[in-house]
Formats: C-alpha cells, sequence, structure tokens
C-alpha cells in the first residue's frame, strides 16, 4: 500500500525555522527515522522508505507554498494514491501553539498553500494534520509572523512537538484515522 505524505513548506535557507516551514519539519523527522535520503526530483524534494508493509512517499514541493498543488497532484497522479493515502501536514493560525488536529476533509481554512491543492486536485477530501503555530501577532501582521522564526520559548517545545506530530502522522499511515484518532486526542 501507498502513502504520499506532504509536508508543506518553503524551499531556501530564508524560510529555514520558521512556522510557516512546519510541516517540511515533521517529514524531514519521518525521514531521518527511517533513513531515507532525500533527492531532487519533479517539482520536489522527495523521500521514501517502506515501514509495516507500506510504502511511505515523503515530499516537500519546491514550488513554494502558494503553488504547492502543482508538485501534489502531480505525484499523487504519477504514484497512483487512493484519496485516503494522501496525508498533508501543515501549519494553521487558528490553532494553539502546538495543539495537532487530523482532519480528513475540510475547507482550505484560508490557507493559501491548501487553497491550491483543492483547487488542483478538484477536492478537499484529503487528509491532513493541522500544526497549531498560534496567533500571537498584531493586527496585520499575519505574513511576518508565519514566515518568523519560532519565538524562544516556542523553539524549546519544537522537537517533542515535531516527533509527536511525526508519530500522528505514522500512526495514520499503519493504523488508520480512528485508531489515530483516539491515541492523539
Amino acid at each position: 500500500m501507498n502513502y504520499l505524505v506532504v509536508g508543506l513548506g518553503n524551499i531556501g535557507s530564508k524560510y529555514e525555522n520558521t512556522r510557516h516551514n512546519i510541516g517540511f519539519d515533521v517529514v524531514e523527522e519521518m525521514a531521518k527515522r527511517y533513513d531515507a535520503k532525500w533527492e531532487q526530483d519533479r517539482l520536489v524534494l522527495g523521500a521514501n522508505f517502506k515501514f509495516k508493509s507500506r510504502n511511505f512517499y515523503l515530499i516537500k514541493p519546491t514550488t513554494y507554498m502558494n503553488l504547492s498543488g502543482r508538485a501534489v497532484k502531480y505525484w499523487y497522479d504519477k504514484l497512483k494514491i487512493q484519496p485516503e493515502n494522501l496525508l498533508v501536514i501543515v501549519d494553521d493560525l487558528s490553532l494553539d501553539f502546538g495543539k495537532l488536529r487530523l482532519r480528513l476533509k475540510g475547507s482550505a481554512g484560508g490557507h493559501n498553500g491548501l487553497k491550491n491543492i483543492q483547487e488542483l486536485m478538484g477536492t478537499g477530501k484529503y487528509s491532513r494534520i493541522k500544526f497549531g503555530i498560534g496567533a500571537n501577532y498584531p493586527r496585520g501582521r499575519q505574513v511576518d509572523f508565519v514566515l518568523g522564526q519560532w519565538s524562544k520559548e516556542e523553539q524549546e517545545e519544537i522537537p517533542f512537538l515535531i516527533d509527536r506530530c511525526t508519530d500522528m502522522a505514522i500512526s495514520y499511515c499503519t493504523i488508520g484515522a480512528k485508531l489515530t484518532w483516539e491515541q492523539f486526542s
């Protein structure tokens, strides 16, 4: 069984360790755990590994966040992924910092990366793990906040939260949504 796990973020060193790149951070941890090597491929940096009779295909789109749908659609089609085997990991302003939420479908919620995926896939029926980044920013400064570095306090918690989100993603792909909800709620 094939799973496509997409970490959303922006490519380039100026975006590393920013709130908007938490999806990249999670799939990087996944690859590290299973000794998967990243390689440049069409529209992505990709890595893959096998675990519990499942093939995990990890991608980090190189199209920048707002055009992530191009990479997701291409690899979804190429790998012949079933809709329930697509998992997108994304930052979410509407969730408190560190809160994780698994959703099997839904709207883009104002997130431009998810908007582009839904536009090109023609559906909102794909799973996602939303990683809460909070909304602790002054009015009109949303872009600076999401593209900004984690605060010192947040940086101390990030490794634990990335581990937890990685565990959640692996759980989703190996034991399914229902048991993952029960385990991580």
